[in-house]
């Protein structure tokens, strides 16, 4: 399993961030810089979630030691600050990515899956899966036991969405956001719209039960369903 280190002080932000990927990685959440170091000293992690501005040792110290010392562990700075120079600074320290508060999660967790394609450390990189369901994102296809779904692009993004975040309510709005785009002309509605038909195509595998409504909020696909 994936082992991560989220170093963040603000503890309902670390809760929610441990919450959520506690069932496909291992957090080991620390709350101040010192404690940072003293883990990275004593344990190895595939990447570290680093808020900048912490107690006791500062993020940018932390990261620096990371950068001299461990080769092979991505890190993400996750903070409130958003200049340049910071982020310049962070950079060349050997950050791998810079995420400015608020975020989404699910685009936290797109960002490390993508640190650890790049570092080899996803053993199927080009394949995301759900039950006996896979995209082939070299191809843009989904197949449901073995056979290709004829969906057009704009499902295709739906459902790769979807299975990216698997378990986790999605907002419409977040949904419209990263299928249809900011500058779309679209109305968030249309979104109804492609879940309605990517349901009739999941329907002939009987996998339209795994994509639930949430009346006023979202949709999520739970693989929970019929256990």
């Amino acid at each position: 399993m994936i082992k991560i280190l989220l170093v963040e002080d603000n503890i309902k932000i670390s809760e929610n961030i441990s919450e959520y990927f506690r069932k496909d990685m291992n957090v080991e959440a620390v709350y101040n810089g010192e404690e940072a170091l003293e883990c990275l000293y004593m344990f190895t992690y595939d990447v570290v979630i680093l808020d900048l501005m912490l107690p006791e040792v500062d993020g940018m110290t932390v990261l620096k030691y990371i950068s001299e010392n461990l080769f092979n562990t991505g890190v993400i700075v996750l903070t409130a600050k958003e200049e340049l120079g910071d982020k310049l600074k962070a950079f060349n320290l050997g950050a791998n990515d810079y995420l400015t508060k608020p975020f989404f999660l699910e685009e936290l967790r797109a960002r490390i899956n993508a640190i650890l394609k790049s570092m080899g450390k996803i053993s199927k990189p080009n394949l995301i899966e759900f039950k006996d369901m896979y995209i082939d994102m070299k191809t843009k296809s989904v197949y449901i036991d073995k056979v290709k779904l004829n969906i057009n692009e704009r499902l295709y993004s739906l459902i790769q969405y979807l299975m990216v975040n698997k378990g986790v309510l999605l907002f419409k709005e977040q949904i419209f956001e990263n299928v249809c785009g900011y500058d779309s002309d679209a109305s968030t509605e249309i979104i109804e719209v492609y879940v309605s038909r990517l349901r009739k195509a999941l329907a002939p595998f009987g996998y339209d039960k795994y994509l639930i409504t949430k009346r006023g909020m979202g949709y999520l696909l739970d693989e929970s369903i019929g256990k």
